[in-house]
């Protein structure tokens, strides 16, 4: 019998991982099926390899928050308010990376942003990607998600490892400890915050309230209409 490995528990709204979703992420382990891979070079009279589900790279949702909040405040990853963003905005060049789903991004986001999702529905059709579907199943969610694999390579086309960067998501995290939260809660942003500290960037900034409290404070919004 295929041995089991994990998968990060499915999301719900839309698909799509929210900021307070993500706060409480919870990996359902011991879900998958490990699964057997024909390599490319073999021939038909090959020995069939056999690669196990858990050979895939961790994905940065799954490094311990502790650890991503430790690299963060080593980095000096600092959150700004709505307010302060739409000043360095204007002001000082800063760009505001709008890691949302590229549709809610079309409804609505602040002047010049840049989107670039951190998460992406599950588009591959490899054993790997084939078990991981049927993980989601099991919830109950037909369209899974993944970490965006394309995240960096397409920061990086955007954006030199020099730029002002301040990352946001709908509601997003929190690194300030509260008396329920000593560690603070991570979110979409900060794990996109994470990984680009992790990978070089030098000016990463934390949009604190995310677009919802942009959108509640009334600042400019711009929409995009759909293809």
């Amino acid at each position: 019998m295929a041995s089991l490995t994990s998968i990060a528990t499915p999301y719900r709204s839309s698909s799509y991982p929210s900021s307070s979703q993500a706060l409480r992420v919870n990996y359902a382990r011991n879900t998958l099926f490990s699964a057997g891979v024909r390599s490319p070079a073999t021939t038909s009279s090959s020995p069939l390899t056999i690669r196990s589900a858990s050979t895939k790279p961790k994905p940065a949702a799954e490094v311990d928050w502790r650890q991503k909040r430790e690299l963060l405040l080593e980095k000096r990853v600092r959150s700004v308010d709505v307010k302060e963003a739409l000043r360095l905005q204007k002001e000082n060049n800063f760009v505001i990376l709008d890691v949302r789903p590229e549709a809610e991004y079309k409804e609505g986001h602040p002047p010049g942003a840049i989107n670039v999702e951190m998460y992406r529905l599950i588009r591959e059709w490899t054993a790997w990607d084939i078990a991981r579907r049927l993980g989601f199943a099991f919830f109950g969610i037909f369209s899974g998600t993944e970490e965006n694999p394309e995240f960096l390579q397409s920061v990086e086309a955007k954006l030199d490892k020099e730029a002002k960067i301040i990352v946001a998501c709908s509601s997003a995290g929190t690194m300030k400890p509260t008396q329920n939260l000593p560690e603070g809660q991570q979110s979409r942003s900060l794990i996109a915050a994470y990984l680009l500290v992790l990978n070089g960037f030098k000016n990463v900034f934390h949009l604190e309230g995310g677009i919802y409290a942009w959108s509640k404070e009334g600042l400019p919004v711009e929409t995009e209409e759909e293809d």
